[in-house]
């Protein structure tokens, strides 16, 4: 069920940005007088699943889910029907209409994508709001995780810059986003009534962009031991701890914060302790025997127990600009993060998946604020992808109709054939490495 939940938000989020590309496509080739053949969802080699003829367009759903198309006459693309490039142009067809024409025609995809991509971040902002943990609350600091550690952060620290960013929302991502993309190279954090700066080693923008570590939490907001649940007849249970209480403390050490805990009955499994709990005004002890795992059966209280969030509403003329704003800030990280793997900062192969990474990121359950966002997210990578001047792409054909602008020569038939030949090899031979990258990640 779970990676039923999973191929379904793909496959409906795929085919809303398929159809709304190809219907920029298809609506200035129709304002141009341009004919188009076809106006497909999905590719239909060998047989589609749905079609039917509409005047002179045949409107369809192919079977492979990997893209879609609109066939558009006389113009070189990828489904490589050359034939009607041996006859006389026809004033209907794309090879026909003025340069400037052309390349509204090949823009409007991408345009489209953009239009879509802001829109919905601005509508998840008006619907939806912004909910955040400001990270003066997160009063206790962080409690690290491993990585976070050797990068020299430690338990109890609070965040106040990183690099030259201030740390204002409590948000992990951000600082891997700065050291990954904008080079930070130091953390300022508060330690023990001290301001210190932490200075970061390059290497850990290699690190941290590495696949594996795309899940990645560097730390997390460092909160008490207050028990939320217990299991049902689990060592906690069995000796009298109850829901709300405060545990303190293990045998001789005191550990108010659950990391602190954690880590010590971790080392002792299977073994009695002595847990210390504070049930109202009262200090209580508890005898009892860890799991063979080093537990004692009880479920914390997350950070959203102890801290106060605050959640930014937005009007609808205020949540437009503000989705604007965000897709171009996500657009820009795409751009530096382009060029961190031309420079060798980052490496592609940790980088790059297929439709199986795409899915995941969609998680095992039906969220639409999650929705709509990742489909945002999406647009604007569909839209950003097919700006690359690679023939076969939307990209590659601008190319061509800016030097024909610029020049006054436009490129023969034939030599476009072969560039978007080339291209289409280009963009299979990537999905089949991202693909194969993403099989070998299964296992």
């Amino acid at each position: 069920m779970d990676v039923l939940v999973m191929v379904g938000q793909l496959m409906l989020s795929l085919s809303i940005l398929i159809v709304l590309h190809e219907m920029g496509h298809f609506l200035p080739a129709k304002w141009f007088g341009t004919r188009v053949e076809k106006f497909y969802l999905f590719f239909d080699p060998w047989f589609s699943l749905f079609k039917k003829k509409i005047g002179e367009t045949e409107y369809g759903i192919g079977w492979l889910p990997l893209g879609g198309y609109v066939k558009i006459s006389g113009m070189v693309d990828e489904s490589f029907d050359t034939q009607i490039l041996k006859e006389e142009p026809k004033p209907w067809e794309f090879r026909s209409k003025p340069a400037w024409q052309r390349l509204v025609i090949m823009l409007g995809g991408v345009t489209m994508n953009f239009i879509l991509g802001f829109l919905l971040y601005g509508m998840v902002l008006y619907w939806y709001g912004e909910e955040y943990l400001p990270a003066e609350n997160a009063q206790y600091g962080i409690h690290v995780d491993s990585i976070g550690y050797e990068m020299g952060l430690r338990n109890g620290d609070k965040i106040l810059r990183v690099g030259d960013q201030p740390f204002e929302k409590f948000n992990p991502r951000v600082v891997i986003k700065e050291i990954i993309l904008n080079n930070a190279r130091s953390l300022t954090v508060e330690r023990e009534g001290q301001i210190i700066d932490i200075p970061i080693d390059p290497k850990y923008a290699d690190i941290l962009s590495r696949f594996e570590n795309k899940n990645i939490v560097l730390f997390q907001p460092r909160v008490p031991f207050v028990a939320s649940e217990l299991i049902k007849d689990g060592p906690a249970e069995r000796a009298g701890i109850q829901p709300k209480d405060r545990i303190i403390g293990l045998d001789s050490f005191p550990t108010p914060f659950f990391d602190q805990f954690f880590e010590l009955v971790r080392q002792r499994k299977a073994q009695p302790v002595t847990v210390h709990v504070v049930r109202g005004a009262d200090t209580l002890h508890f005898n009892l025997t860890t799991t063979p795992e080093g537990a004692i059966g009880v479920y914390p209280f997350g950070p959203d127990y102890f801290f106060k969030t605050e959640r930014q509403e937005y009007t609808l003329a205020a949540a437009l600009p503000a989705g604007v704003r965000k897709g171009w800030t996500f657009l820009t990280d795409q751009i530096k993060a382009f060029g961190q793997i031309f420079r060798g900062k980052i490496k592609a192969s940790e980088s790059l998946g297929s439709f199986i990474s795409i899915g995941q990121m969609f998680g095992v359950t039906w969220d639409w604020e999650r929705f709509w966002l990742m489909t945002a997210f999406l647009s604007l990578i569909l839209a950003f992808i097919n700006l690359l001047p690679i023939p076969a792409l939307d990209g590659g054909h601008v190319m061509f109709l800016l030097f024909e602008v610029l020049t006054g020569r436009k490129p023969s038939d034939k030599f476009l054939e072969y560039a978007t030949m080339i291209g289409f090899v280009i963009i299979i031979a990537l999905m089949v490495y991202a693909l194969g990258l993403d099989i070998s990640r299964l296992f």
